[in-house]
C-alpha cells in the first residue's frame, strides 16, 4: 500500500485544506505516514505571508527531499501559487500545485509515475470565480471542527501578499456548507469553526445571501450542533443584521475575533484598511448591548511603516479603553511584492520590539482582567487534551464558549464532549476549574 506524508504551514485554511487533500489520497487507499519517515509521496501546503514563511517553506520541502529522495514530492498552498517558478528550481520538487485544483493531485502523481518529468500545474488565480469544493467529513483533531466557507480576499490591504496567494472573494454554496456541517455532527463534532481567507465576506459574490442567512440556516437546519465559531470578522461585515444573530442565536458563542490591525486612524489609511476608529468603536458599542460579556480578540500589526510613537500609543489606548480580551502582536515584516515592503520609515527593529513588548504587558493584564470576572462561575468548555505544559498531571485543557483556556482533572473520556466547570482560579494563559459535571445531549440552558 502506498504511503503519504503531510507537512502544513500557516493558518487555520491550510490546515483544513491538508485535512482536504488527506482524504483524495485515503479514498484512493493510501496509508498516512509520518512525515519525519519514510513515505512514498510528502505533500507540503505552504504559507507566504512574511519572506521568513517562504523561507521556513524551502526548508520543508528540502528535509522531505532528504528523507527520501525517490518518494514523490508535492507542493501546494500559498507560496507555491506565488512563487511556483522559484519552487521548480529546487532540485528534487516533483509537482507544484497551488491554492487551486488540488483534487487533481492524484493525476499529477500518477502523470509524474509515467513521465518522470516534474509538473508545474499553478494558474492564474485571479481569473478564478468558482470555490474550489474541498470535503472533509472529519479531522485528525477529534474536538473541533473547521468549516471552510469562503475563499480569497477583495481588500488588497498595503501589507498583504494574501490576495494574490488565494485570488478574489468566493463563497461556499450554502446548501454545502450546511450538509458539511451535518456531516461533522454525525461525527461528533459539538464545535464548528467557521472559517476562510476572508470569512466574514461570505456571500458578498452571492445573490440574495449574506453571512447572517448562512448562520441561520446552519442554526436551523444542523441539529445536535452545540456550538458555532467565526475564525475571524472584519468590523466592516459587523452589520447589524449579522449582531441581531449573534444576539438571538443560542448556538453562535460569545467569542469574536476582530482584527484591528492598528488602533490608528492614519495608520490604518496607510495599511488601506476599510474602517475608521469611530466605526470600530460603534460596532464595538452594538456587539456589547447585544452579548455583554463576549469576549474579544484581534491582531495587531506593531511597527508598521512610518508609525509613531503617538500612533503607537492611540493603538495601545484604544485597545485598553475598550477591554480587548487576547490579542496576537505581530511587528510589522516586510513582504516583498506588497505596497509597504516600499514605503519610506520603515520602523528600526529595537522599536518594533519594545512596542511589541508593551502590548504583551498589556495583553497580559487585559486577558487577567477579562478572565478575573468569571472566577467563581461555572461554564461550559469541551476538553481537548492533556495539558500541555504537564501532560502526567491528569489536567486536560480546552476552551470555552467564550475562549478562555481551562485547565481541570479529567479523563479520556471527557475528551470532545461538554462539561461544565466552575472557574476556581482565573488567570493568564489558562484558568483552573474544577469538573462539575458531563452535559447530556439535550442540556438545560445555562442560567
Amino acid at each position: 500500500m502506498s504511503t503519504v506524508a503531510f507537512h502544513t504551514l500557516g493558518c487555520k485554511v491550510n490546515h483544513y485544506e491538508t485535512e482536504a487533500i488527506w482524504q483524495l489520497f485515503k479514498d484512493a487507499g493510501y496509508e498516512r505516514a509520518e512525515f519525519e519517515g519514510q513515505a512514498d509521496v510528502y505533500v507540503v501546503n505552504t504559507c507566504t505571508v512574511t519572506n521568513t514563511s517562504d523561507k521556513k517553506s524551502r526548508q520543508v520541502i528540502r528535509r522531505a527531499i532528504r528523507t527520501n529522495p525517490d518518494g514523490v514530492v508535492c507542493v501546494t498552498g500559498c507560496y507555491a501559487q506565488t512563487s511556483s517558478a522559484e519552487i521548480m528550481e529546487i532540485p528534487g520538487v516533483d509537482i507544484v500545485v497551488g491554492t487551486q485544483d488540488r483534487t487533481k493531485l492524484l493525476g499529477y502523481i500518477e502523470q509524474y509515475r509515467r513521465e518522470r518529468q516534474p509538473i508545474n500545474a499553478v494558474g492564474n488565480i485571479m481569473k478564478n470565480r468558482v470555490y474550489e469544493e474541498l470535503d472533509v467529513p472529519a479531522f485528525t483533531d477529534r474536538t473541533r471542527a473547521s468549516l471552510k466557507i469562503q475563499e480569497g480576499c477583495n481588500n488588497f490591504c498595503t501589507f498583504c501578499i494574501i490576495p494574490w496567494a488565494r485570488g478574489l472573494m468566493r463563497s461556499r454554496d450554502p446548501e454545502e456548507v450546511v450538509r458539511q456541517a451535518q456531516q461533522l455532527v454525525e461525527a461528533g463534532y459539538k464545535e464548528i469553526v467557521l472559517t476562510g481567507i476572508h470569512t466574514g465576506g461570505y456571500g458578498e459574490d452571492l445573490k440574495d445571501y449574506n453571512l447572517a442567512q448562512l448562520l441561520r440556516d446552519i442554526e436551523a437546519k444542523v441539529p445536535g450542533l452545540k456550538r458555532l465559531r467565526i475564525s475571524s470578522i472584519e468590523a466592516s461585515q459587523l452589520t447589524d443584521e449579522v449582531i441581531s444573530v449573534l444576539k438571538e442565536s443560542n448556538i453562535v458563542v460569545r467569542h469574536l475575533h476582530i482584527p484591528i490591525q492598528s488602533g490608528s486612524d492614519t495608520v490604518l489609511k496607510r495599511m488601506r484598511r476599510k474602517y475608521t476608529m469611530a466605526f470600530f468603536a460603534d460596532r464595538l458599542e452594538r456587539l456589547r448591548e447585544a452579548l455583554p460579556d463576549f469576549a474579544l480578540t484581534s491582531d495587531v500589526i506593531v511597527g508598521f511603516p512610518g508609525e509613531t510613537e503617538e500612533e503607537f500609543m492611540e493603538t495601545y489606548t484604544f485597545i485598553r479603553d475598550h477591554r480587548f480580551a487576547e490579542l496576537h502582536v505581530f511587528p510589522y515584516s516586510m513582504r516583498i511584492g506588497t505596497p509597504a515592503a516600499r514605503m519610506d520609515n520603515q520602523i528600526d527593529e529595537e522599536v518594533k520590539n519594545e512596542r511589541v513588548h508593551r502590548l504583551l504587558e498589556l495583553n497580559g493584564q487585559l486577558a487577567k482582567e477579562y478572565a478575573s470576572a468569571y472566577e467563581g462561575q461555572v461554564l461550559e468548555m469541551i476538553p481537548e487534551e492533556p495539558f500541555k505544559q504537564d501532560p502526567e498531571s491528569g489536567l486536560y485543557e480546552g476552551y470555552t464558549d467564550n475562549y478562555m483556556k481551562v485547565v481541570i482533572p479529567a479523563d479520556e473520556s471527557m475528551v470532545g464532549k461538554i462539561v461544565r466547570v466552575k472557574i476556581t482560579k482565573a488567570g493568564y494563559p489558562y484558568n483552573e476549574g474544577a469538573f462539575v459535571r458531563v452535559i447530556e445531549d439535550n442540556p438545560e440552558p445555562v442560567a
